[in-house]
């Protein structure tokens, strides 16, 4: 039986989460919140699947990172070497999947606010005192996430219907067409903004200074007990993680 938690819930978990990946340097760590994020990933049912099929695409920018890890902050054992030059190294590597399991558990965790309807985590974090614009702020930067995307997606399929075969291009070429595609990606993201602030003024947004809703969501027992354990668990791993430190300095 699944119990239907209420967003702040989520939000905390996810905040705990992704605190802890930042603050957190060790790949063994780090590899621990990644299995227990999957785990609520896993029991909240989300499109983990499609997500990790798109991560795919910034294999090659971990990769990299590992190599510049290498080369900038050089330490421990050298991996490859070419020519008396240490391409990776034992830190460098261990550097690397740090921010690859880093980012995956960022990644991960978000996916679990995409469970609930924006619409709910806008009046969650309403609730919780948090001014009103705040919130739709957050609210209105999550939907214009997807219309970034299909305004760069239609800039770059008309580049393709003029006869301009970018994947055919070298590459200062293509870094050339890319500069060339942000000025009108920009300008249709402002005017979207434009239409949006007009329509919302029009609706009477921030009309009064006190808004009511017609919807009210409620923490259950449930609910208290998993933000309150999720951020007992993550401040005592703060403490165990600088111990652990400060004894190994």
């Amino acid at each position: 039986m699944r119990i239907n938690f209420d967003p702040r819930t989520k939000i905390v978990l996810v905040m705990s989460l992704t605190s802890l990946a930042v603050f957190v340097g060790d790949p063994y760590w780090l590899g621990g919140l990644l299995l227990v994020s999957l785990f609520l990933s896993y029991y909240f049912k989300t499109s983990l699947i499609k997500v990790l099929v798109k991560f795919k695409k910034f294999i090659g920018i971990i990769i990299g990172m590992i190599f510049i890890q290498s080369i900038f902050q050089p330490g421990g054992e050298s991996l490859l070497s070419i020519q008396g030059i240490a391409i990776i190294t034992s830190v460098g590597l261990y550097k690397g999947i740090a921010i690859l399991l880093r980012m995956l558990i960022i990644i991960v965790s978000a996916t679990i606010l995409g469970t609930s309807n924006s619409r709910d985590i806008v009046q969650g974090l309403y609730q919780w005192k948090i001014p009103y614009e705040l919130a739709f702020m957050v609210s209105v930067a999550i939907r214009f996430l997807p219309l970034l995307k299909e305004e760069a997606i239609d800039i770059y399929t008309a580049i393709q219907l003029r006869g301009l075969n970018i994947k055919e291009l070298s590459f200062k070429n293509k870094v050339k067409v890319y500069s060339y595609l942000i000025m009108p990606l920009i300008s249709g993201v402002i005017n979207k903004a434009k239409e949006l602030a007009i329509s919302v003024e029009m609706r009477g947004f921030r009309a009064s200074p006190n808004r009511t809703s017609y919807r009210c969501l409620k923490l259950k027992g449930s609910d208290y007990f998993v933000m309150t354990l999720s951020l007992v668990i993550t401040a005592a791993l703060f403490i165990i993680y600088i111990n652990k430190i400060t004894i190994s300095l």
